[in-house]
């Protein structure tokens, strides 16, 4: 079981730019993303402009003993209602058993935290069973479903829309942090 301090959450930077297109394009990532095309590397870059100017998004990079191993992006910032929208995936495909636990804990303390939503609004498609269940062990409730709602690999698919609000975050991140780190990094929640 890995430890809280091994792993970070940080901006995405510029320089991350070609590993998280490496990754991104990978068929075990694009499997579960909306979009299954292949990104270009212009495509890529301009996303990464439009959003660092617009602010419409933030992007980072997720860390395990100093290396990037995944990505959380936090979308749809809406203010005025309090709620935003993630989306994430572990990129390394050797990294550790529990980064995924570790990077969505780390995610929802940032995002409820200092990003200081009320709100946050997850998706996953319906086939997704590992998703889904990464989202209820994470506290998310089921708000509904897009019905044919993606085109993906000659199809339409459903989509699941789960929602976990701040204070339902905070009833359960001890027990959270107990479950995915190890003993000696228990209590050191801030």
């Amino acid at each position: 079981m890995p430890r809280r301090d091994q792993f970070r959450l940080r901006p995405m930077a510029e320089a991350d730019l070609d590993l998280v297109l490496e990754w991104r394009n990978s068929e075990r990532v694009r499997r579960a993303m909306y979009s299954d095309h292949l990104i270009t590397p212009d495509e890529h870059r301009d996303w990464f402009q439009r959003v660092s100017d617009e602010r419409s998004a933030l992007p980072f990079i997720f860390e395990y003993d100093g290396r990037p191993v995944g990505v959380v992006n936090v979308t749809a910032m809406d203010r005025r209602n309090d709620r935003c929208t993630w989306g994430f995936y572990v990129g390394a495909a050797d990294a550790p058993r529990g980064t995924g636990s570790a990077m969505g804990f780390f995610a929802l303390e940032h995002i409820t935290g200092a990003l200081g939503f009320r709100k946050v609004i997850g998706e996953a498609l319906a086939d997704n069973a590992e998703s889904i269940r990464f989202h209820l062990r994470l506290g998310f409730a089921e708000e509904g479903r897009f019905r044919e709602h993606v085109f993906k690999v000659g199809r339409y698919v459903d989509v699941i829309s789960f929602a976990l609000f701040s204070e339902t975050w905070r009833s359960n991140r001890e027990r959270l942090a107990a479950e995915f780190f190890s003993d000696e990094n228990k209590s050191c929640l801030r």
